[in-house]
């Protein structure tokens, strides 16, 4: 059985002005209990991720800085929330699905976070709403517990998951692939295993075939026996920030194939949603859902 981490207090636990394009955490599962395609079964709610687990991956004057509310001005503008004890509850439970969601992949095949994804965090530091980086401690989590060998971070949020490259730069256990935006947020980007620039504007066939390409030989040459799955929406033609101009059914073309890959592969995925920003938030909640249906299908077959 799929299993998926949600929590209502995703959404409600951020600042105002934030919450109405974190409705999907929300939505997505209603809409996917809604139309039949899961049970309240394939729902689990995380608890907080144990300090230990953290400190695997982050530096333990950051993650006392989270917990104790200390963060400098300048730190929480990097950020771009404004500090507050639900705001680190929340990215611990966050963090904590994804850890989850791992050990469920081991067991079913795969598992998704409604939440998650939250690539831009370094050791010491956050950056782009992210605080803590989940599926490096996700990762970390694994190989300490000798649950994998090699994993591979596939990033196709359109932002580079900067924050995941850093902290594996040294770490050959640990693939990071990140296909994004070229002139996109961040202006800076770290030293993937592997990145891959797009140009803006770019449509659904040149992106798939891009992609197609560069996983293939990924899983070739590494062999990983894990992958974690950044499924950001923000490719979207509609997307407000992305510049990207890659269809609904592209979106879905893409989860299908990495989906399909894996599976036929025999490599368990946790998939983490990522960004998206569309206005019209039941394109959001549609391209998340299809990343759903279709580990379902793929994965319960």
């Amino acid at each position: 059985m799929i299993k998926i981490a949600f929590n209502n207090s995703y959404a409600h636990s951020l600042p105002e002005g934030h919450r109405f394009p974190m409705l999907k955490y929300e939505l997505i599962p209603a809409q996917l209990i809604h139309e039949g395609c899961i049970v309240a079964q394939n729902l689990f709610k995380p608890n907080l991720c144990d300090e230990e687990i953290v400190l695997w991956t982050h530096k333990e004057d950051y993650l006392k800085k989270l917990l104790d509310q200390t963060l400098t001005t300048s730190e929480q503008r990097k950020i771009g929330f404004p500090q507050s004890i639900e705001l680190t509850r929340r990215e611990l439970m966050i963090t904590q699905g994804t850890v989850d969601c791992s050990l469920y992949a081991l067991q079913f095949g795969a598992a998704l976070n409604v939440a998650g994804g939250t690539h831009h965090a370094f050791a010491d530091r956050g950056e782009g709403f992210c605080l803590l980086n989940d599926m490096a401690i996700a990762s970390n989590f694994l190989l300490r517990n000798g649950l994998a060998k090699k994993i591979v971070i596939i990033d196709l949020d359109v932002h580079q998951g900067n924050g995941t490259a850093k902290l594996f730069e040294n770490d050959n256990r640990v693939f990071t692939f990140s296909m994004h935006g070229a002139h996109n947020y961040p202006f800076h980007k770290e030293k993937s295993d592997l990145d891959i620039s797009l140009i803006d504007g770019i449509e659904d066939g040149a992106y798939l075939q891009l992609l197609k390409e560069n996983l293939l030989s990924i899983l070739y040459k590494e062999k990983p026996d894990f992958a974690f799955y950044l499924s950001g929406v923000d490719i979207l033609e509609t997307d407000k920030f992305g510049k990207l101009k890659v269809s609904l059914a592209g979106c879905k073309e893409r989860d299908a194939f990495v989906l399909q890959t894996l599976k036929d592969q025999n490599i368990p995925v946790c998939i983490a949603m990522g960004g998206g920003y569309s206005a019209d938030v039941k394109i959001i909640v549609e391209a998340h859902c299809n990343t759903f249906r279709l580990a379902k299908s793929i994965f319960e077959e």
